[in-house]
């Protein structure tokens, strides 16, 4: 079974876009048991600021908000963050989305960030930009 953290940007834009979009794919991969999806507190947290954003906050509602978080609190593997991960990126913030995914023994990390997506593989975790369709989950999913 494929597993993968998802990033907080990637996320979020999941839950607001519909259809054909990456981030839609990818959620809806994962909600038909395609991977497991791994997160952690700290991605919890930052998903719910990332929902405050205005772009995010105009295209749902408090309560679609709340529920999308309840998902993910319910379904997703959370763990917690195990190994410490220090000044691979420039921000604190992807430095424990990268410890999310290698204590979560993930696979793959997505995530639109270009500075993580420019180290490719750290520690055993593929980096994916998750802004592809033909990256993830479509030609991954359809290897397995």
């Amino acid at each position: 079974m494929i597993v993968a953290v998802l990033d907080a940007n990637v996320l979020a834009s999941g839950f607001v876009s519909r259809g054909q979009s990456a981030p839609a794919q990818v959620l809806d991969a994962w909600r038909a048991g395609s991977y497991t999806l791994v997160l952690s507190e700290h991605l919890l947290t930052e998903l719910e600021h990332t929902f405050e954003d205005p772009y995010f906050s105009w295209r749902l509602t408090p309560e679609q908000i709340d529920v999308n978080l309840r998902l993910l609190e319910k379904w997703a593997r959370v763990v917690t963050i195990t190994v410490q991960v220090k000044d691979v990126v420039t921000h604190p913030e992807d430095d424990l989305t990268q410890a999310t995914a290698v204590s979560g023994r993930a696979g793959y990390l997505v995530t639109g960030d270009k500075k993580l997506q420019k180290l490719g593989t750290y520690q055993g975790v593929m980096i994916l930009r998750g802004v592809l369709r033909s990256n993830f989950p479509v030609s991954l999913l359809a290897a397995q």
